[in-house]
């Protein structure tokens, strides 16, 4: 059998991104994922790259997501370089729309603190937003300019790490679903799967969703659970929009292609990824408020997935406290897409004994549990 330096347990775009970045480094690398790479939220996703838009307060998630978000200007030409794929950096910006006075408000102060962290947010009255963006509804109240926040293909972004990886010799295996662990004390052995054992010097828990059930295996069950989002996407010629543009409980994302993506509803329905009547309905209802004009354009497709949430909100990245050779790198929910350039990274540094190079502290896997004695 192969022993590895790291084995990876999940092929979206966390998984395809440390495998990356790992291999970069020299690591021998072997990823396991349990259906087809990306085939989950990964592949579901509208690739907003949304470091300031959803947070109406500074914290270590903004701090890692600001972090990462700097990485995209270079790694667009660093994938397409290495794997051969585009990954649609587009850098048009975003608008987030503001229906209330109070919701105003609370886009005014987060634009504040932003401004004063150094980053462009800029509030626009309703009739500066239709300047902009005129098929955009007369009813908002304005919109906080958010021109960094900008957006990638989610399905090609996975597809590239996963090909670089692969043609730095990463070794990825498709339909390998892990089912239990062979454990030494506090230390993995090997990974047991459909497809037989692989062993590793150091094991990484990406799997999205499903990483709460794989901690389970491994005694030290973490809080990560499913939360189903469902989305669609319409043909729009010519493209009414050119900004990302950004409500309550939906966005509109313009694609190449003329498609328009919309996303997302937010469901607890444990792993069941049906697309349900009343979510679609809900969310198309919000997308014809906030662009009217969509009534009118055709539908492309309907989708839905699993995105990987956690008790506090905040992912766990880092090295597990109860088994010595595991790190955990899940938990990102919206922001998997945002986040896995760092991650990548990140996990990559760790697994060469490097420095992380940010405070993870807050992103302890071990922060919900207590750590059994030695």
């Amino acid at each position: 059998m192969t022993t590895y330096d790291a084995v990876i347990i999940g092929g979206g775009v966390i998984g395809a991104a440390i495998a990356y970045y790992a291999a970069k480094r020299g690591q021998k690398v072997v990823l396991l994922e349990k259906d087809s790479l990306a085939a989950h939220s990964s592949r579901a996703a509208g690739g907003m790259l949304g470091a300031q838009v959803e947070f109406p307060e500074p914290g270590p998630l903004v701090e890692l997501s600001l972090y990462s978000r700097t990485m995209f200007r270079e790694l667009a030409v660093e994938l397409q370089q290495a794997s051969g794929i585009d990954i649609g950096f587009n850098e048009a910006g975003m608008l987030r729309t503001a229906w209330t006075d109070e919701e105003k408000q609370t886009l005014l102060k987060q634009a504040t603190w932003q401004r004063a962290a150094g980053l462009k947010a800029d509030w626009l009255e309703t009739s500066d937003v239709r300047v902009l963006e005129p098929a955009v509804s007369s009813e908002i109240k304005g919109a906080l300019s958010l021109p960094d926040d900008t957006q990638v293909s989610a399905p090609h972004l996975s597809r590239a790490f996963a090909v670089a990886a692969a043609r730095l010799g990463a070794v990825l295996v498709e339909r390998c679903a892990a089912t239990n662990f062979r454990m030494k004390g506090f230390r993995i052995e090997a990974v047991q799967t459909n497809q037989g054992e692989f062993s590793g010097e150091q094991y990484i828990i990406a799997g999205g969703a499903w990483s709460g059930e794989l901690t389970k295996l491994l005694g030290a069950p973490l809080s990560v659970f499913p939360l189903k989002g469902e989305a669609f996407s319409v043909l729009a010629v010519p493209q009414p929009i050119t900004h990302t543009v950004y409500s309550h409980g939906c966005y509109i994302v313009p694609k190449e292609g003329n498609r328009l993506l919309v996303g997302a509803s937010v469901q607890d329905c444990g792993f069941d990824d049906r697309l349900s009547i009343g979510g679609l309905h809900q969310l198309m209802a919000k997308a014809v408020r906030l662009l009217p004009d969509i009534a009118a354009y055709p539908l492309e497709q309907t989708w839905a997935s699993l995105r990987p949430q956690t008790a506090d909100g905040l992912p766990y990245l880092g090295r597990m406290a109860s088994v010595s050779n595991a790190i955990v790198a899940s938990g990102h929910f919206r922001n998997g897409i945002l986040l896995s350039p760092a991650t990548g990274e990140i996990v990559s540094r760790l697994l060469t004994g490097e420095a992380p190079g940010l405070d993870l502290s807050a992103f302890a896997p071990d922060r919900h549990q207590s750590i059994p004695a030695s």
